[in-house]
């Protein structure tokens, strides 16, 4: 048996990590099928047109609040029990979800009063997420973290694609229209509350923290949200290996995102290769199919070359990928880059939600990982906002893969650069054993 197995059936061994499987799996099925839902009514809908500026529109109406809040979430994770805010937060957007329905059905996606809602949901499942990885290194030694976050992040994520799938094979029961994107949502709002009912599933104290701040009142730990982030971030600078990993995943997330978003319009009714949201739903499943792949490979290949080369080497692959399958535009160069990118995206966040986990002390996981997801919407939005003005109604643009195949391929050569700079001054990698 390889060690990579070996390790695995021990984190699958473990109670706690199991019954948190089952909050994620659950939850991010979920968000896959109501994100469906959004999609369907506001880029997929027959009756409507999609512009870069609007879908920039949408996706910074859904992300962007949620960047300014978001540090105090980790207020929040690092004083509240985290299997409460599980069980609480899936209920509560659950309920959120029943009302956003009517609202998708009348006046569908794009209108300000929808977007204000969903804006709730968006949230509370970024919350969540956060959540997840705080709760992760209760339930598993620190040693098969590695493992832990390729199956986990790599099966929710796969969790995710399918609630997606499922979502299109709803729409031709329940209407490509706003109407069926509504029925769509109250679908989510009831898998959302499995979600909720499976984590009560864990022990109230079983996710931490350790050391909740009980003798500050809430009020004045969200008036001191500034100095805590500011700490957090001269927290995360002492540990150099947690923020050069923080800040090479916001840059793929740029590029990833602004590729996203030309995808995205290619797949439209108005786009270059007009085959609408299954053919957009295809290159979604490669990308997924390339994250599993990743969740596969990485423990192994980590062990042999570090984690922070491994880094490097995935976004290097991403650069030469994007300009070998992307300026084709073809359908099946555009399944094999998303494949790839996929395995880039998946192989790099396994690895740097390590690194974060390794480097960083209990106390601050939460404020720092509500940070790390802060960057992570906010390099989406700015993105969006790239698109706005590079790409065109129908998505095709060859400086946009220029942009983001010569980005991928500086961050890979400078976040190589800075780690052999500082390696020999730092602690040794998290590997796994």
């Amino acid at each position: 048996m390889t060690a990579g197995r070996h390790n695995l059936r021990h984190v699958l061994a473990v109670p706690g990590f199991r019954r948190l499987m089952g909050v994620r799996l659950a939850g991010q099925f979920g968000d896959g099928l109501f994100q469906g839902a959004l999609f369907s009514s506001a880029f997929f809908n027959p009756e409507k047109a999609t512009t870069a500026g609007g879908a920039s529109l949408i996706f910074a109406a859904t992300l962007l609040p949620y960047s300014v809040v978001g540090p105090f979430a980790g207020v929040f994770l690092d004083r509240w029990r985290r299997q409460r805010v599980l069980l609480n937060a899936n209920i509560g957007r659950s309920a959120v979800v029943v009302g956003l329905a009517p609202l998708l059905a009348a006046f569908g996606a794009t209108s300000a009063l929808s977007v204000g809602v969903a804006l709730l949901v968006v949230s509370a499942n970024r919350f969540i997420l956060a959540g997840l990885s705080t709760a992760l290194p209760h339930v598993v030694e620190a040693r098969y973290l590695v493992t832990a976050n390729s199956f986990s992040t790599t099966v929710g994520g796969g969790a995710a694609a399918v609630g997606g799938i499922c979502a299109v094979g709803l729409r031709e029961v329940l209407g490509k229209d706003d109407v069926g994107a509504g029925r769509i949502a109250l679908i989510a709002a009831v898998v959302y509350i499995a979600a909720g009912l499976l984590a009560r599933r864990l022990g109230q104290d079983e996710l931490g923290p350790t050391h909740p701040p009980l003798h500050e009142r809430v009020l004045t730990a969200l008036s001191g949200v500034a100095r805590g982030v500011a700490q957090g971030a001269v927290h995360v600078r002492q540990r150099g290996q947690a923020g050069r990993a923080l800040a090479a995943i916001a840059a793929h997330r740029f590029f990833y995102g602004l590729s996203f978003i030309g995808a995205l319009l290619l797949y439209t009714d108005q786009g270059a290769l007009h085959r609408g949201f299954a053919g957009l739903s295809q290159v979604i499943g490669a990308s997924v199919v390339g994250g599993l792949l990743a969740a596969l490979v990485t423990p192994g290949v980590t062990r042999r070359l570090g984690t922070q080369r491994w880094i490097a080497i995935v976004f290097a692959v991403a650069a030469v990928v994007e300009v070998a399958f992307g300026t084709p535009y073809l359908h099946w160069s555009f399944l094999v880059a998303a494949f790839f990118l996929g395995f880039a995206a998946q192989a790099s966040k396994i690895c740097v939600d390590t690194l974060v986990q390794e480097a960083v002390d209990d106390d601050f996981r939460g404020r720092v990982f509500s940070f790390y997801d802060t960057l992570f919407n906010v390099s989406f939005v700015s993105a969006a906002a790239v698109a706005a003005v590079l790409l065109p109604p129908d998505g095709k643009s060859y400086v946009v893969i220029a942009v983001v195949a010569g980005g991928y391929a500086l961050t890979a050569a400078g976040y190589m650069l800075a780690t052999r700079r500082r390696m020999a001054q730092e602690p040794p990698e998290p590997i796994v054993v």
